[in-house]
């Protein structure tokens, strides 16, 4: 049986690295996964995020950003994640739905039910199986992207305050949907975390072939 699995979390929790890693030590057990992203993971879907995330578009209207990111997951889901489901590959997803829930949704004051229709005619209703949720402070997960020297993109580079509305934000999604998440502390070393979402991932493939 094949998993849509998406990993959420705020911008430098560290999910990226790990969802890479845990790709690559599945496919090495001999698990059929596929590691993708959002916004983007498709040809179309890449251009998008370039309009999305490029810091030059401050003047980005917010429900224009709503509908670039649906846009964006429409393809992704059309190009890549749908036809690896079908041909029974796990998909492990950076970011999906969650992300816009609470990042347009919440922090910018659009609604989370509106976000959640919007999308949800997008997707056509193909939620993930679970989604792991990479809990850490906005303060600590921005220290680590100064640290780190990442690029900063359009939505990096915004105030704390909103940071901390995601966060909130991904609060209330998390307990709309209790059932859909498993939330991992992000704020522990790099090995850590990944052992953390391994094993997950492992007991759920495992369970799967039982």
């Amino acid at each position: 049986m094949a998993f849509f699995i998406s990993i959420e979390g705020p911008d430098g929790s560290g999910k990226t690295t790990a969802a890479k890693r845990l790709v690559k030590k599945l496919g090495e057990e001999g698990f059929d996964v596929f590691y993708t992203r959002e916004p983007g993971g498709s040809y179309i879907a890449e251009q998008i995020r370039k309009v999305i995330l490029d810091k030059k578009n401050t003047g980005m209207d917010d429900k224009t950003e709503v509908l670039l990111y649906a846009a964006s997951r429409r393809q992704h889901l059309m190009d890549k994640i749908l036809p690896a489901i079908k041909n029974n590959t796990t998909v492990i997803c950076d970011r999906f739905i969650d992300s816009s829930l609470a990042y347009q949704g919440y922090a910018r004051k659009i609604g989370i039910d509106e976000v959640l229709r919007i999308n949800l005619f997008a997707i056509e209703n193909f939620m993930p199986n679970f989604t792991i949720f990479f809990d850490i402070t906005p303060e600590d997960a921005l220290k680590r992207i100064k640290k780190n020297k990442r690029e900063v993109d359009r939505l990096d580079a915004e105030e704390l305050d909103f940071h901390n509305n995601v966060y909130q934000g991904y609060l209330h999604v998390i307990s709309r949907f209790p059932e859909r998440f498993k939330v991992i502390d992000a704020s522990l070393d790099e090995d850590a975390v990944f052992e953390n979402i391994y094993s997950i991932v492992k007991g759920l493939l495992n369970g799967s072939n039982q």
